[in-house]
């Protein structure tokens, strides 16, 4: 993945990510009073490699296109075995400096497009109420709510067939 949004790159995450990414994480979650949890719910962050890269999902990065490129947000996928030929949406994480643009609302769009490309058929995300901007990104975009709430600091859960 390697694409620009307005003044924004999108790339795929590499090691040297790793402590910026988890950053901009840490900030938003604490940001709208949740903890950053590096042994459970975060623990993906800390070791993509594995979560990710080995299932054959994605991690993304998100930057100001510049010269001093400064990671602003992150967005990811791997799949799951929750539903038919499904993946999980993760760590959709934007500094409140680029909301408000339409990022949110193209990444989530990236992500289902490449999603389908690899031939997945749904999408489940799991997200917190305090996270009113994700929720209502989700539940504009077609995401219904469901049951099963698997991450200790969430408490909504939404699938979409694609």
């Amino acid at each position: 993945m390697y694409q620009t949004y307005k003044t924004y790159l999108i790339r795929d995450w590499q090691k040297s990510d790793r402590m910026a990414a988890a950053s901009v994480i840490k900030q938003v979650l604490a940001e709208y009073g949740l903890p950053w949890q590096p042994e459970e719910a975060d623990q993906d962050v800390i070791e993509i490699e594995s979560y990710y890269l080995e299932k054959k999902g994605e991690f993304w990065v998100i930057e100001q296109n510049k010269n001093f490129p400064k990671i602003l947000g992150t967005a990811a996928y791997y799949p799951i075995y929750r539903g038919i030929k499904a993946v999980e949406i993760r760590k959709m994480y934007l500094l409140p400096e680029v909301r408000g643009k339409g990022l949110g609302k193209y990444l989530l769009q990236q992500l289902e497009t490449t999603i389908q490309e690899k031939g997945f058929q749904e999408i489940w995300i799991e997200t917190a109420s305090v996270l009113k901007e994700a929720v209502q990104l989700y539940e504009k975009n077609g995401y219904l709510p469901s049951s099963g709430v698997e991450t200790k600091r969430c408490d909504r859960i939404y699938v979409k067939k694609i």
